[in-house]
């Protein structure tokens, strides 16, 4: 067969080597973000992704290569081109709707690692087509680009720069551009059209005769499906059973959903649901781990709690300096959160006080780099299975110990109780101890948050119960009495994270499979012994 003008000089094929790379890894940025809100953003899911990418990419090589020794004809590449740009553009469309569907039915029959099979399951069916698709470029560019045996290591070694250049692009781009400013669905439609621009470009060339008629069709119909998937992927709205959120948005580290009703303002991050942070709007307690952690100040030492320095490692929204500051009066109060949009939110619907400072920076990287010393230090960074490993280790605990005045106190809300031996929040307990002298736990009643105490002066709840009857406010004061209740000394035992071994996320993983299958017990027992049409009935 003739080859088409637009061919001839290498350039347009370059070109194609270049966008497919960036395509690829939008799309695998973009499959984080999308995941994200339903799995997390831990780094299982990210290896899930990467893999089953990888895999998409092999059998995409090998197929490709294959196909164009077969048949050199450069339409059937840019007619897979064409197909995959489709099947992106579509990702915005059914991507959530798939991921729901897929959940729902593997919840029901999966008992254990539920949230990487799930994961799994999901890339397999979203981004292993498109990506298998856009693997087949680089061989088949290879045969259409070597014109002889002279010239074959140049033109691959070019073909692979132009991929490798793309990909780079391919991966700050969305990060730092599209994402944060016109997020996820929007940077799906983008590279989308970029291939579906690339593949109508080579069809418009060919020119006359069969082969253009039949391309002609394809450009046709593919502009008017990726078209459709505009109109109707133009959407950054994951939630979509939610009609009224105050906010939804994306950051470069986040999926931010701000809900408001009369009673309170909540904000989750990177779930569907669960609340990261709060604000009453009755100015009342919160009913959640916030209120236990308030003991903390009433353990430091022999300062007034309104006179503690309280430094917050996972600032959030503010719920804790918000509440600290209601009930102890004008605390110096400083926050550390890595997401500068959360801060941005924290001002805008959670009245956080504007001489309550925020930086943004990582929690351990802010230890390393200042010198000052606090009565409290609350450490709040743990996210489901999320947890930063450099903020679980001996080396941050210690970190953290050196940043408390001698008689300062730790807490630490870790929010999954597992049950089995050997869970996180034991490996985290059992790391903390081996730092400080005094360790004491409560748990939250009517949640799986655990609030942790430490420090290294003994006698924790002696200052608790001496400072609780100094509270003129009685709803604190019972709320005080119930932490002082709850409290248990925590006996070390050889559970250690360190920070060249602590695996939180699979940890995590354990005590989120004790969850969900506690959560779905009764509804596993309806469909086993009634069928579908039984949990229908149920619902």
């Amino acid at each position: 067969m003739n080859t088409p003008k637009i061919l001839k000089n290498k350039i347009f094929l370059y070109l194609t080597e270049f966008f497919a790379g960036m395509s690829v890894m939008a799309v695998e940025l973009g499959a984080s973000r999308l995941l994200a809100p339903y799995f997390s953003s831990s780094q299982i899911v990210w290896t899930i992704i990467i893999g089953t990418i990888m895999i998409a990419m092999a059998l995409g090589n090998i197929y490709g290569g294959r196909s164009a020794d077969k048949n050199p004809n450069p339409g059937r590449l840019y007619t897979r081109i064409l197909i995959a740009a489709v099947w992106i553009g579509a990702i915005p469309v059914v991507g959530k709707y798939l991921i729901l569907g897929i959940s729902a039915v593997l919840i029901f029959t999966v008992n254990s690692n539920f949230l990487m099979i799930a994961a799994f399951a999901a890339c397999m069916v979203i981004f292993v087509f498109p990506l298998f698709l856009l693997g087949t470029v680089t061989p088949s560019l290879a045969k259409y680009s070597v014109g002889n045996l002279e010239e074959s290591g140049k033109v691959v070694g070019t073909l692979g720069a132009f991929n490798t250049i793309g990909s780079i692009i391919g991966t700050f781009v969305p990060t730092f551009v599209t994402i944060p400013s016109v997020g996820t669905s929007i940077t799906f439609l983008i590279f989308a059209g970029i291939l579906l621009a690339l593949a109508i470009l080579y069809f418009i060339s060919v020119g006359k005769g069969n082969a253009a008629g039949s391309g002609r069709g394809r450009v046709i119909a593919s502009g008017l499906i990726f078209l459709v998937c505009c109109a109707l992927g133009y959407s950054d709205h994951f939630a979509f059973w939610e009609d009224e959120l105050a906010y939804e948005g994306e950051s470069v580290y986040n999926y931010l959903q701000v809900k408001e009703s009369d009673r309170s303002v909540i904000l989750s991050t990177n779930v569907l649901f669960g609340v990261q942070s709060i604000y009453m709007k009755n100015q009342g307690l919160t009913g959640m781990y916030y209120d236990y952690a308030m003991a903390a100040p009433l353990m430091a030492g022999e300062k007034e709690p309104g006179d503690c320095e309280v430094l917050i490692l996972g600032m959030g929204t503010g719920t804790y300096a918000t509440q600290c500051r209601k009930y102890f009066g004008d605390m110096v109060m400083e926050g550390v959160e890595i997401d500068d949009r959360i801060t941005d939110l924290a001002r805008e619907y959670f009245f956080l006080p504007e001489d309550v400072p925020v930086t943004t920076y990582d929690g351990r990287a802010y230890l390393n780099a200042v010198d000052r010393r606090y009565d409290v230090i609350m450490v709040d960074a743990y996210q489901d299975i999320t947890i930063p490993f450099q903020m679980s280790s001996v080396e941050f605990f210690t970190l953290v110990k050196e940043h408390l005045t001698e008689d300062g106190i730790m807490v630490v809300n870790m929010n999954m109780r597992g049950g089995r031996e050997g869970n996180i929040n034991q490996y985290l307990a059992d790391t903390i101890a081996s730092v400080f002298g005094e360790v004491y736990t409560a748990d939250v009643a009517g949640s799986t948050n655990r609030e942790l105490f430490a420090s290294n002066q003994a006698g924790m709840p002696a200052r608790l119960e001496a400072n609780r009857q100094k509270l003129s406010d009685q709803d604190l004061y019972a709320m005080m009495e119930r932490v002082a209740s709850a409290l248990e000394v925590y006996e070390q035992g050889d559970y250690i994270l360190t920070d060249d071994k602590a695996p939180v996320e699979l940890l995590g993983m354990q005590v989120i499979d004790e969850i969900i299958q506690d959560e779905v017990a009764y509804y596993k027992g309806v469909y086993e012994t009634q069928g579908f049409h039984g949990l229908l009935g149920v619902f």
